[in-house]
């Protein structure tokens, strides 16, 4: 029997875990898929002492980054986008592979409109950094929001003005604020900004409609959740997984 797994922190609600088992009883594939819950990313360091065992790795909230220092080799767009969020394990070497570029390109794509030229990005960590980076394929700017200033981030959540938001018809959040069970937060923006001309894109998927998102059809924007997402994403790691 293959055994695969999901690597992250408090990861009892993910998707991905019900999405392979569910995909190999009704392929009758004699594979497997398990959580690996870390408290911290030092705890992997004993599954890759038995990675014989596991044929390959999915990677969420949050050591999409942190796990690159225990990896053999990154494939080169991984590399370039800072995250590895899928782990092959072939011939006893592990492999790092982006796929949430991938996922987060191909469930956007129907949904753009000519006026999504510009786009801001909510958050810093590693999902957003596969979002940059797909956005940056697709010839659409952006434009980060965070906590706090730095070289590449020109606005924070208290400075970020009414004009920002309008001049940004594409928002996509990053963060994990509104996953569930926490799901009255949401990033701190000026939703009166948003309108029907704006699509709003939330990387969660756990509520169907976040908070985030709520205020975003309050304002008449289109708006899309990360199912599509994850689901077209796990279809590429199964993809990098057998070949």
């Amino acid at each position: 029997m293959k055994t695969f797994g999901l690597l992250g922190k408090n990861i009892d609600y993910s998707f991905s875990r019900g999405y392979f088992n569910d995909k190999f009883e009704a392929n009758k594939l004699d594979c497997t898929y398990k959580n690996f819950d870390l408290e911290s990313i030092e705890s992997f360091k004993e599954i890759k002492e038995n990675s014989i065992a596991f044929s390959g790795f999915n990677v969420t909230i949050p050591y999409k980054e942190d796990i690159l220092p225990y990896l053999d080799s990154v494939d080169s767009e991984a590399k370039e986008i800072g995250a590895v969020n899928t782990i092959k394990i072939k011939n006893k070497k592990l492999i790092g592979y982006n796929t949430d570029h991938y996922g987060f390109i191909n469930s956007l794509l129907p949904h753009l409109k000519p006026h999504h030229q510009k786009a801001l990005i909510l958050g810093t960590g590693g999902a957003s950094k596969a979002v940059a980076f797909a956005l940056n394929k697709m010839g659409i700017d952006y434009e980060y929001v965070s906590r706090s200033k730095s070289e590449k981030i020109k606005h924070t959540y208290d400075s970020i003005k009414p004009s920002d938001i309008e001049a940004c018809k594409l928002i996509i959040n990053c963060t994990p604020l509104g996953t569930f069970p926490e799901i009255e937060t949401c990033p701190e923006i000026p939703y009166d900004s948003v309108s029907d001309q704006h699509l709003l894109f939330d990387l969660i998927y756990n509520p169907a409609e976040t908070q985030f998102l709520k205020n975003g059809v309050l304002n008449g924007a289109k708006i899309i959740n990360g199912l599509e997402m994850l689901k077209i994403q796990a279809e590429k790691s199964w993809e990098i997984w057998n070949s």
